[in-house]
């Protein structure tokens, strides 16, 4: 996408790169200020990772392979993504720091804004499969719902992506412009779960995507191939996430 050559020391072709980026934050120094709630300052990097797993408990990455399947599995997965912005308050009040504080009220008013659409464009795929239950609703696509409700496809995509803080929606830490916002303060490896966090929910939302729009794990010989269909289509909307990333550029007030 960028026509450059990344870091490539590490590794054939620097593909153990993330590797040596993870051990190094592992040895920096792990600083928290002195006024900082030190019981909240910690358990932020926690509560952000640990939402992120217990996301994954409810998907179905192939025919009765999920490690729960809920009557509720849409309702759970609002209820536990929600979790993000208690974190994220959290981050910003217990870091003792303005910057951290403003950025966390910035970051959450994005989070609740924009749950509203996603709660409103996963309300028709509910309605279409009849079940709440994420193995029914893909059992339910006999059709991909991408093609029934396009438009609920594009709220999704849209809302996540904000929740995220994705470009072209990463108003909450606009990299060019405003300082990082509710992590400024973390370092070592609490900046590094914080980032595995926002990073490891692009992945997530690609499995929710694959589950609730492109049929899941559905494709010729499903019964023994169900989850290599589910990986193809959940790497397939992670490249959609970063060509997005790609091509629109963060624009700058000035």
């Amino acid at each position: 996408f960028h026509n450059r050559i990344g870091p490539n020391r590490w590794g054939p072709f620097g593909t153990l790169q993330p590797i040596a980026d993870l051990l190094k934050l592992l040895t920096k120094e792990d600083l928290i200020p002195a006024g900082a709630d030190r019981i909240a300052f910690t358990l932020v990097p926690i509560l952000m990772v640990s939402s992120l797993v217990l996301l994954t408990a409810v998907i179905p990455f192939a025919k009765d392979t999920a490690l729960a399947d809920l009557n509720v599995g849409v309702l759970y997965l609002l209820a536990v993504s929600s979790l993000t912005s208690v974190a994220l308050f959290m981050a910003g009040w217990a870091s003792d720091n303005r910057y951290a504080l403003f950025g966390a009220a910035r970051g959450v008013a994005v989070l609740i804004s924009y749950e509203v659409p996603v709660v409103l464009s996963l309300l028709g795929v509910v309605m279409i499969a009849g079940s709440m239950s994420l193995g029914s609703i893909v059992q339910a696509q006999q059709v991909p719902f991408i093609l029934v409700q396009p438009l609920a496809f594009f709220l999704f995509l849209a809302g996540m992506s904000a929740e995220l803080n994705r470009t072209p929606f990463d108003v909450a830490e606009a990299e060019s412009e405003i300082i990082a916002g509710y992590h400024t303060e973390y370092s070592g490896i609490k900046f590094a779960l914080i980032q595995a966090a926002e990073f490891g929910g692009v992945l997530v939302v690609a499995a929710l995507i694959t589950t609730l729009f492109l049929g899941g794990w559905a494709g010729p010989l499903a019964e023994y191939l169900g989850w290599l269909w589910f990986l193809l289509k959940t790497i397939l909307v992670v490249a959609l996430f970063s060509w997005i990333r790609a091509t629109f550029p963060r624009l700058r007030i000035d």
